[in-house]
């Protein structure tokens, strides 16, 4: 993998990755994120749901897209800014996702890309679009793709951005849910 520089990069210039999403990717990506949410694992629960069998995160989808930023384009050494996300489909157990990504402003005085960002079902359907604004690396980064790692402790680590945002929205979210535990305690306390 070599990573583009902005002056290697033009508007119409894109790049792909195509993923099963197979039982072992999802559970290794619940459990590096702790997103433990039936609709993700339990098939019982998933057949009460709308979408009656398991369906994959939303945020495993757009990680593909991160895939395809920092292996394709453009590439390794690639800095991602921003990404905007609409989730339009589920993504279920043994699909077949196509995440692509599209150059369609270049930015040159500000080292910048904005991509079109889509992943597509094998049967074409679109189940998520965007955009992301990227930051090429300033210089060419040649990079030999790794094995992957087996899953548990380093499975956060390659999951990279997306993973730490899941993971600090979940610390986040609990320390709210003790500071209202803890505020509500205090005016219960108070009454008696």
């Amino acid at each position: 993998m070599i990573g583009l520089t902005i002056e290697d990069l033009h508007v119409g210039d894109s790049a792909q990755v195509v993923r099963r999403a197979t039982d072992d990717d999802i559970a290794s990506f619940v459990d590096a994120v702790g997103d433990y949410n039936p609709i993700h694992a339990d098939r019982e629960y998933a057949a009460t749901t709308m979408f009656k069998e398991p369906i994959a995160p939303g945020i495993w989808t757009a990680g593909l897209i991160s895939a395809v930023i920092g292996t394709r384009l453009p590439g390794p050494g690639a800095i991602y800014l921003s990404q905007e996300l609409k989730f339009l489909k589920p993504v279920l157990f043994d699909d077949v996702i196509t995440a692509r990504a599209e150059v369609v402003e270049v930015l040159r005085e500000r080292n910048r890309l904005r991509l079109k960002t889509v992943c597509t079902n094998q049967r074409g359907e679109e189940v998520l679009t965007g955009e992301a604004l990227v930051m090429p690396s300033k210089v060419p980064v040649a990079y030999a793709e790794r094995s992957r790692q087996p899953a548990g402790v380093f499975a956060l680590w390659a999951l990279g951005p997306w993973a730490w945002a899941a993971q600090g929205t979940a610390i986040l979210g609990m320390l709210g849910l003790s500071t209202l535990s803890a505020m509500t305690g205090a005016t219960t306390a108070d009454k008696t």
